[in-house]
């Protein structure tokens, strides 16, 4: 049997926070704002791809955090140097969480929930299909989660489904307040944060270094980086 605060508490919950966290964050939207306009060309948020309730597709928005400049004609799997193209502000914005500040307007428009499991990319075939063992798309995705308190980015993605199947099981005020409370600590620590660079990337930089050259840089659109890096936070 579901609970009121399934069917309707929830919801109104979210709708309530979401309102007060916009005004409350407000300057820091001007702020970030600002500083990406100032450090980066290019707009200042950035639209992607994702999976939503019911596996149905939606928009969610971030800060851009990656440059305009990056190679297009190339599959983003094969990119060299890609932390190169995550600019400064964009590193300090991943891991602190601030470029998730956004989607507090996908929680208003009702794309998203506060808490709930994290939405998959459009493309993460396998992470879909393992939540759908558990139920775990039959909810509104979230800002955090019970697999972004235990252990975030470093899950592999069939114990990441299944902690999300359990929240769904354990779905309840007191527990969505234990999930959110409970990403506090990890995000001041950034523990189990992925910012999009990887072994191999730094090794590549450090040859670059060492021989004096830099990337090319070419004209791609924003998106296709930051869906490689995403595929690695999350």
């Amino acid at each position: 049997m579901r609970s009121f605060y399934r069917i309707i508490g929830k919801r109104c919950l979210d709708v309530f926070l979401s309102i007060i966290g916009l005004l409350v964050t407000a300057p820091v939207f001007l702020i970030v704002s600002v500083a990406i306009t100032l450090t980066s060309s290019g707009p200042v948020l950035f639209r992607q791809k994702r999976i939503g309730i019911h596996k149905k597709i939606f928009y969610i928005v971030k800060f851009r955090t990656m440059r305009k400049d990056a190679p297009k004609d190339i599959p983003t799997h094969m990119l060299q140097y890609q932390e190169k193209y995550i600019t400064k502000l964009g590193r300090f914005l991943r891991r602190t969480s601030l470029d998730e500040l956004p989607q507090l307007f996908n929680i208003l428009k009702g794309d998203m929930a506060f808490v709930g499991p994290r939405p998959a990319l459009w493309n993460q075939d396998d992470l879909i299909a393992e939540r759908d063992k558990y139920g775990a798309n039959d909810v509104l995705p979230g800002l955090t989660g019970w697999a972004q308190i235990n252990g975030r980015d470093e899950l592999p993605i069939s114990v990441k489904a299944r902690l999300d199947g359990e929240y769904v099981e354990k779905m309840s005020f007191r527990f969505d307040c234990k999930c959110f409370f409970g990403t506090i600590i990890p995000v001041f620590k950034q523990k189990g944060v992925v910012d999009g660079t990887c072994e191999q990337c730094e090794a590549n930089q450090e040859r670059s270094e060492e021989s004096g050259k830099q990337p090319e840089a070419g004209r791609e659109q924003p998106e296709e980086c930051e869906e490689q890096a995403e595929s690695a936070r999350e």
